[in-house]
């Protein structure tokens, strides 16, 4: 049956700008019309938001803040030609009077997955191979991990919602992902208006073939990023298995089985022939609990990859925003939705890792340079202990709402016979232990595109008190400094990375062995294995170290940018609040940072080395972890990994506090040793992970224990 044009728009012009011509589909929550637009005669998807029409003041609210954020967040949809474009947004006035939301964007031609696969259900077809589902779903893999870096959540994954615009097989297709987060969107209007999203009719809030536990239960938890990494697991599964995962014949059947641990949807369980890395992989991803889970698209496909002898995606799964949403015209970061927690920590760590046996110790350097275990200046206070917790709160309503929601996806003219058959548990022994489950923190969101380059977040600037007061002899005294606005990297420069640049000449290549001064042969035998660039290939994710002051500069100058200053360096990882951490007040744990847990205290007895622990739970890597691997502690500008992991060198000569108040302090002219700040994953003493912490090193040594991150100035 045809849709009916329920708000008479057909034959109209919307706007003085877009003539409508038809209305070829429609969904729970919008019209989609096929329009022109007046001046460049092209063709444009018209989708009206009828469900948000007519609602209480609040949903008034809620539009005044989809048309103001529009501008900014739809840029998303031009970072990733996977993600259809948003052209335009704004208000009609229907010919009834109502005021209606609509978006503008781009006409594609083309199917959905779920009618391909359909048709190929229906043809007797094969399902395809993991490589081949890969290869088609990729750019989908890599739109998400960028949508999830700006902490956007999609929470509607499904084969509707992911169109092809050529041949599924046999070559290349490409591939656009439709409709972020219209679900979710249309759901905060219902219950600002005192409704109740119906998840069995029209206005399903999810798909519940598609669903994550969360989604039928907040009991669970609440939705974010790793939503859409189960939901995206299904999909795989589906396409390689020609079965839908989750399935039953009500709604309650598919939310028992989505939520009954002895029933979990996995490769194997469907019957899929996959190697023992491979469903681990989906065992993750499919986990109840979003804690156990990976907590971004990114994560899941690259660890996806690995397990298939894939490398990581060629595109990092960030965009060029900065640390929070900015206003179009710059100024300080808007704190919005603080009812959206941050989740699970989530490591990026490849299959393979399950079966090598764990990487090496602590950080070591120049003995009067590095601390090993103990600060050559003496043993740090104790730590002040608090309950308080500052979170980052994240906004994704606005996000949700104008990224990338595209034409043909809210239809939903082919329903699909859903298969009966519920997985089967898999067999005892027949996948391996997985690592300890990490956190999955939304990504945090970014600041306007212009400021910085690609993976730096933009930080404004401003004033506070650098040191402190109650710490060691070198964070003394606290002085009050001002910053100007500065871009910085997101995460430490990694393996991969610095490789590259090596590769094309315009590096020196990385250290195999360290370097300082006193070194001995014993040392080198237990150490150098750690030098990361020993194993580009395993450890590409993780940081790069055995990296001098000097390769370090040279790297982040070729880049486009520069090492941070001491102060800039402070002020990214912990902002002007006074916060004793980057993640607030909370004592350091394995939550938080990749610091000396049992696991590193372990491998430093396999290789007798003295060595104390941080805190007595395992972090899950003994050495170096993937950057990123730990977004529970992330500063409140989204910086990952800002302590632990590897010291980073800074730019200025070390020098004792003055007690000036300067603006833009650089350090000294000269002098005898760089500044290193953060700790590494071998430190033993809370006090060396406080971003007030300032250690000083040989500009020539080269550690397993040091790397950098980069910084720049904003455009």
């Amino acid at each position: 049956m045809p849709p009916d044009d329920s708000l008479h728009l057909v034959g109209t012009t919307v706007v003085e700008k877009y003539f409508v011509e038809a209305l070829v589909a429609e969904g729970g929550f919008a019209l989609l019309y096929r329009a022109t637009h007046q001046i460049w005669k092209r063709p444009v998807a018209l989708k009206v938001f009828k469900s948000l029409g007519g609602m209480s003041k609040a949903s008034e609210e809620l539009l005044a803040n989809f048309i103001r954020e529009g501008a900014l967040l739809a840029d998303l949809s031009e970072r990733s030609a996977s993600i259809c474009q948003a052209r335009d947004i704004g208000v009609l006035i229907a010919p009834s009077g109502e005021s209606i939301p609509f978006m503008v964007l781009e006409w594609l031609e083309g199917m959905s997955l779920e009618a391909v696969l359909d048709i190929e259900k229906a043809k007797d077809l094969p399902p395809r191979t993991l490589s081949e589902t890969m290869a088609l779903l990729g750019p989908v893999g890599e739109a998400l991990a960028l949508a999830h870096t700006l902490g956007i959540a999609h929470r509607d994954v499904k084969p509707a919602n992911i169109f092809l615009l050529g041949p599924p097989r046999g070559g290349p297709c490409p591939v656009k992902l439709l409709d972020f987060g219209i679900a979710k969107v249309v759901m905060d209007a219902q219950r600002a208006g005192g409704a109740f999203a119906n998840t069995t009719g029209t206005m399903s809030a999810f798909t519940p073939n598609y669903a994550a536990p969360e989604q039928f239960s907040r009991t669970h938890g609440t939705t974010g990023p790793w939503t859409d990494t189960f939901a995206l697991a299904l999909v795989v599964i589906e396409c390689i298995t020609g079965r839908v995962a989750l399935a039953g014949d009500d709604l309650l059947q598919i939310a028992y089985a989505t939520t009954n641990p002895a029933l979990r949807p996995t490769p194997r369980a469907l019957g899929a022939v996959v190697s023992d890395e491979v469903e681990a992989v989906f065992v993750r991803a499919l986990a109840i609990d979003p804690a156990a889970r990976y907590g971004t698209v990114g994560q899941f496909w690259d660890a996806l990859r690995l397990a298939m002898g894939q490398p990581p995606m060629a595109l990092a799964p960030v965009s060029t925003w900065g640390g929070h949403p900015q206003s179009a015209a710059g100024g300080p970061p808007r704190i919005r939705d603080s009812s959206i927690p941050q989740p699970p920590r989530a490591s990026v760590a490849p299959p393979s890792r399950l079966s090598v046996p764990a990487p090496a110790p602590p950080s070591v350097s120049r003995a009067s340079f590095v601390p090993p275990s103990t600060p050559a200046s003496g043993s740090a206070p104790a730590e002040p202990s608090s309950n308080r917790s500052v979170g980052v709160a994240l906004s994704m309503l606005a996000a949700v709402l104008t990224t990338a929601l595209c034409g043909w996806g809210v239809m939903t003219g082919i329903r699909r016979a859903r298969d009966a058959a519920r997985p089967t548990p898999i067999p005892s022994g027949s996948t391996p232990a997985l690592p300890p489950p990490p956190s999955a923190s939304a990504a945090t969101p970014k600041g306007p595109p212009s400021k910085c380059p690609d993976e730096m977040v933009y930080i404004a600037g401003g004033q506070f008190f650098m040191g402190s007061d109650d710490g060691l002899a070198m964070e003394k005294p606290a002085h009050n400094v001002k910053v100007s606005p500065f871009c910085i990297g997101i995460y430490e420069v990694t393996t991969a990375k610095y490789v590259a640049c090596s590769d094309e000449g315009k590096c020196k290549r990385a250290s195999r062995s360290n370097v300082w001064d006193g070194i001995t042969a014993p040392d080198r035998k237990t150490y150098d294995p750690l030098c990361n660039v020993t194993d580009p290939t395993g450890r590409a994710q993780q940081p790069i170290n055995c990296v001098d002051w000097e390769r370090a500069d040279t790297y982040c100058h070729v880049a486009g940018g520069r090492l941070p200053t001491e102060a800039e360096w402070e002020f990214a990882a912990r902002g002007s609040d006074g916060r004793q951490y980057p993640w607030g007040d909370d004592p350091p744990s394995a939550k938080y940072l990749n610091a000396c847990g049992s696991e590193c205290v372990a491998w430093s007895r396999a290789h007798k080395v003295p060595q104390k622990a941080m805190y007595a739970a395992d972090d899950g890597w003994a050495t170096t972890a993937p950057v990123g691997s730990f977004p529970a502690g992330k500063s409140r500008f989204g910086l990952m990994d800002v302590v632990g992991n590897v010291w980073e060198w800074v730019g200025d000569w070390y020098a004792p506090y003055g007690d000036a108040e300067p603006v833009d302090p650089k350090g000294p002219a000269n002098g005898k040793a760089k500044v290193m700040r953060g700790g590494s994953w071998n430190g033993a003493e809370p006090s060396w992970v406080r971003p007030t912490f300032r250690f000083m090193n040989d500009p020539a040594a080269m550690s397993y224990g040091v790397g950098f991150r980069c910084a720049a100035q904003p455009e």
